[in-house]
């Protein structure tokens, strides 16, 4: 082997090097994701990180009426005569989580339980504070008087 091969080489391992710290120092500086939470009707399906929050730490009312405040959320369509199933990442199950329809409780907190199913129908009833063809459902971690996060959809009435 020559002296410019072994050059060539040991500029080829630094370069590698250089990329791979680089790469580990760009990782470094993000942030680590929340939990995902999904809404999925049909085959259709939406995900999303938290709305707000999802790091441990608890939200005050302010935050958290805020956060339902928020317009940028994830849409999907539903067929009232479908099933709405919710599922959440087992982080978000250990902590304790509920759904909500438009910031009010739906269903009872759950824990260690990653899957819900409801009918497609329920959210567009205003016997459950639905209120035209599009209702915010919301996922909150936490238990009944704290919430650490939230995960935000609009459920929009699909009249095909």
């Amino acid at each position: 082997m020559t002296t410019l091969q072994s050059a060539v080489r040991r500029r080829r391992a630094v370069a590698a090097a250089g990329a791979v710290s680089a790469g580990l120092l760009v990782l470094s500086a993000c942030d680590k994701p929340t939990a995902m939470a999904t809404v999925t009707v049909g085959s259709d399906s939406v995900s999303s990180e938290a709305t707000c929050g999802g790091e441990g730490k608890a939200l005050t009312t302010e935050v958290l009426n805020k956060c339902l405040q928020d317009k940028d959320i994830d849409e999907i369509e539903v067929d009232p005569l479908e099933t709405v199933r919710f599922g959440v990442d087992p982080e978000i199950a250990d902590n304790s989580w509920t759904i909500l329809l438009n910031g009010q409780p739906l269903v009872d907190p759950m824990k260690n339980n990653t899957y819900q199913s409801i009918p497609g129908s329920v959210f567009f009833n205003a016997q459950y504070g639905a209120q035209g063809d599009s209702t915010l459902v919301s996922i909150k971690e936490g238990g009944e008087n704290e919430a650490t996060g939230l995960w935000s959809f609009r459920l929009k009435k699909d009249e095909g």
